[in-house]
């Protein structure tokens, strides 16, 4: 039988305290939910920091098969950052490589 994970110390005690009374469909419930909210943070992060300085920057054109309400992230990878395209359908998250971003 598998050890119980260890949780990371950056959480609170009375959240850990609420997760360890959650049935196994529950956290997997919550699983999902937390990798979609991480995902919309890091969405907004990327939007308000496109938006801040000297004006509204251009973006990529868009290609045909990339939905118009899709958003520009910036992911690093191995100490590269890349911009993709990144939008919801259904309950996944699509992404299409863009490019290296610009320091």
């Amino acid at each position: 039988m598998p050890d119980q994970p260890t949780p990371p110390g950056s959480l609170p005690d009375d959240l850990l305290e609420r997760c360890e009374a959650l049935s196994p469909a529950a956290l997997a419930d919550l699983s999902e939910y937390a990798d979609a909210l991480a995902e919309y943070r890091e969405q907004e992060t990327e939007r308000e920091s496109t938006t801040e300085g000297d004006g509204p920057e251009a973006g990529p054109e868009r290609p045909d098969d990339v939905p118009a309400g899709a958003s520009v992230t910036v992911k690093e990878i191995n100490d590269n950052r890349y911009r993709y395209w990144q939008w919801r359908d259904g309950d996944k998250i699509r992404s299409q490589y863009i490019g290296p971003a610009e320091e």
